[in-house]
């Protein structure tokens, strides 16, 4: 029998800098990294692994296109990353520039150039621990095809049953005699996780899967089909903790012990490698970032993406306000901070929008915008990651989840008509993924007038609208009411 620890963060965002909320401070890569120093010099049995999506949120990221969070996670030196999606936001060109400035290995199995299918990263790792031979295998979530719309030799897997096969082939022929433990790094969600769980047959000898994507938070490992799955939240508040009894003779794990671990100044150290890092890069991004935009009337929130938020009511409006459209499908996965204000700096308002984007004007029929609603309402909205969007002022949806019936979709007080023609503004991001996020054929819905670009930037709009505009406000209001009874 042989110890090992297995540290692991995932969904990081640029979620560099210390918070302190009420005299608490919180999080932050000085203690992060300070935190996996000490674990890995008290135990060499030690490894420390990230399940993706260490891009956006920041400035400091944004500002460097990804460059900066390269070299501070290079500081902390994980044995081993996963993709996320968001790794592939500036382009798969810049990525595999970022990988060659990485000085830690990064793994996927599921991206791959669609002319030959050859796989653009390595897709697994074989980590020897001092004897004990640990085989990670990288599998990215299949909403990376979004991202990558553009680009189209670029392909990825877009269903489980296909990653279970590559999973069981890369265990067939890359497993040894030697290998002690098999571990999934993966990037697709819990829910996702614990179906490629159910569907890997048990021979395989996949032995754990640590995830991340859903952004979930957990007291205790699932366990399906035998296999143990965690996930340690989001951003750097907080660090997963795996301590391993492994069973060399049967290549297994013999007892397992996970725990969330916080980081505050009572559990971890401070790294002064890493903050005289982080202080050189704010210093530089504070010069540009660091001014005040305008000032709410109190803090305004977005505590959830598939729900209807202060936030997100006040960019649909923005973005609406005196605009050649009806209304506004504000992405909900746009709005990436849960709260702000009442002061809102440039910094603020970038990380909270980072995604610069055009905006698009689109006709349909009331019929086919019906048809949108419901299946922006669909059982898979609640689960956190289908896309899901915030309306424009005048527009109330009532829908009851037990019944799956859309009882009102009215427009500035009136029913919503099937023949009557609404112009909708939505994101490029949206626009290119329309079928697929609207569940209306886009095909379908270019006979009712062609689709034209009517602002360069959403980010310049939005900035402008709040300058002019001091002490904005916002509420719910009931545009999105959902019941289940």
């Amino acid at each position: 029998m042989r110890n090992l620890t297995i540290l692991h963060t995932n969904d990081m965002h640029g979620d560099f800098l210390i918070e302190n909320r009420d005299g608490t401070e919180s999080g932050g890569l000085v203690r992060l990294s300070g935190y996996v120093q000490r674990e890995r010099s008290v135990n060499p049995d030690t490894l420390y692994v990230m399940a993706g999506d260490m891009f956006r949120g920041s400035v400091i990221d944004s500002e460097y296109l990804g460059l900066s969070t390269i070299d501070l996670v290079n500081i902390m030196n994980p044995d081993v990353a996963a993709l996320g999606n968001h790794e592939v936001d500036y382009g798969i060109a810049h990525l595999l520039f970022l990988e060659k400035c990485a000085t830690f290995p990064i793994i996927n199995a599921n991206l791959f150039i669609t002319m030959n299918h050859a796989r653009l990263f390595t897709p697994y790792l074989n980590i020897d621990c001092n004897g004990l031979h640990i085989l990670f295998i990288g599998i990215l979530t299949d909403e990376v095809i979004a991202s990558t719309k553009t680009e189209k030799v670029i392909g990825s897997f877009v269903d489980l049953e296909e990653a279970a096969r590559t999973v069981e082939k890369i265990c067939d022929n890359y497993r040894t005699t030697d290998t002690d433990l098999t571990i999934l790094l993966t990037h697709i969600g819990i829910e996702k996780d614990k179906e490629l769980a159910a569907m890997l047959d048990r021979e395989t000898g996949v032995d754990l899967i640590i995830g991340g994507h859903s952004h979930t938070y957990m007291e205790h490992p699932e366990y399906v089909n035998g296999i143990p799955i965690v996930q340690a939240g989001w951003g750097t508040d907080q660090i997963g903790r795996l301590d391993l009894t492994v069973d060399e003779e049967n290549n297994c794990i013999h007892e397992l012990k996970w725990q969330c671990v916080p980081i505050n100044p009572d559990t971890a150290p401070e790294d002064p490698v890493m903050n005289d890092l982080i202080d050189e890069y704010k210093s530089k991004t504070d010069q540009k970032y660091k001014r005040v935009v305008t000032h709410f009337k109190r803090e305004l929130t977005h505590p959830a993406r598939n729900m209807e938020t202060e936030l997100g009511n006040l960019y649909a409006d923005i973005l609406q306000d005196e605009s050649s459209f009806d209304i506004m499908l504000f992405g909900s996965g746009s709005i990436r901070n849960e709260r702000l204000g009442p002061v809102v700096e440039y910094s603020d308002l970038v990380e909270t929008t980072p995604y610069e984007d055009k905006i698009y004007m689109v006709t349909v029929t009331g019929e086919q915008f019906r048809r949108i609603v419901r299946h922006l309402l669909r059982d898979e909205a609640w689960g956190g990651h289908t896309e899901f969007y915030q309306f424009s002022r005048g527009v109330r949806i009532v829908y009851n989840r037990s019944t799956k019936q859309l009882l009102e979709l009215s427009f500035n007080g009136k029913e919503v008509t099937d023949d009557q023609l609404l112009r909708l503004g939505i994101q490029r991001f949206h626009f290119d993924n329309f079928t697929d996020f609207f569940g209306v054929p886009y095909e379908e819905v270019i006979r009712n007038g062609k689709p034209k670009v009517v602002a360069l930037s959403q980010n310049n709009i939005i900035e402008e609208y709040m300058i002019t505009h001091p002490n904005l406000d916002a509420h719910i209001e009931g545009r999105i009411t959902v019941i289940d009874e």
